[in-house]
């Protein structure tokens, strides 16, 4: 069996719950979106690797989720308090957990996409995949050197992309405007979760037309 969330994201989905993030409904383009950014607080005030840096910041979305599929626009860049270290890392958490201790999340750091023409390595680490809590980018560097939680994409910052994941157990297939751009076995926990629209320290991002099924996907 199979079920199907759609929206437009052209305002904050009813039973939707922010955390450290702020979500305003905004039209960029011409086009209805969500806006998300870290609050002023959490980019300010917060710690690195606890606050932010791959940590529970997202619109979480009141979508049951286990395998399946996800799929929504991001147009992401830098925010007005970015570090010099932003790359308007924007994407989308799953399997969150009710007290969101862990969860897996796919997301895309434009400012490394091929459209910027980055310098090496940073033109492979344009699309990331982390589990929380314990596998995060810099773990999953150190101990993945050959970069397979990583991969360029032809992507760059302020710009709408469609990101696809195709969900099953512990395999994550992720694609980028229609192009397969990275495949992963999980370290993260199998079972239901919730949905979440991440950003991470210095982005400012828009998210439309969210589409969530749910069922096997992948053989």
């Amino acid at each position: 069996m199979t079920s199907e969330f759609v929206h437009r994201l052209d305002g904050v989905p009813k039973g939707a719950r922010a955390h450290s993030v702020s979500a305003v409904a905004a039209t960029v383009e011409g086009r209805g979106a969500l806006r998300i950014s870290l609050t002023d607080e959490v980019s300010l005030h917060g710690v690195p690797g606890r606050d932010y840096i791959d940590a529970p910041t997202f619109l979480e979305l009141p979508v049951a989720f286990a395998d399946g599929t996800i799929e929504v626009d991001i147009r992401s860049g830098l925010h007005r308090l970015a570090p010099d270290y932003a790359r308007g890392f924007a994407g989308v958490a799953y399997r969150i957990s009710p007290r969101r201790d862990h969860f897996d999340c796919v997301y895309v750091r434009p400012l490394n996409g091929l459209r910027t023409n980055p310098p090496p390595p940073r033109d492979r680490r344009a699309v990331q995949h982390f589990s929380y809590p314990e596998w995060t980018f810099d773990r999953l560097r150190e101990a993945y050197p050959d970069g397979r939680y990583e991969a360029g994409a032809e992507i760059g910052p302020d710009q709408w992309l469609h990101l696809r994941l195709d969900v099953q157990g512990e395999r994550c297939r992720v694609t980028v405007d229609g192009v397969p751009v990275l495949e992963v076995t999980t370290h993260g926990r199998w079972g239901m979760g919730a949905v979440g629209l991440f950003v991470d320290i210095g982005t400012e991002a828009y998210f439309a037309d969210l589409r969530v099924v749910s069922g096997s996907v992948l053989d």
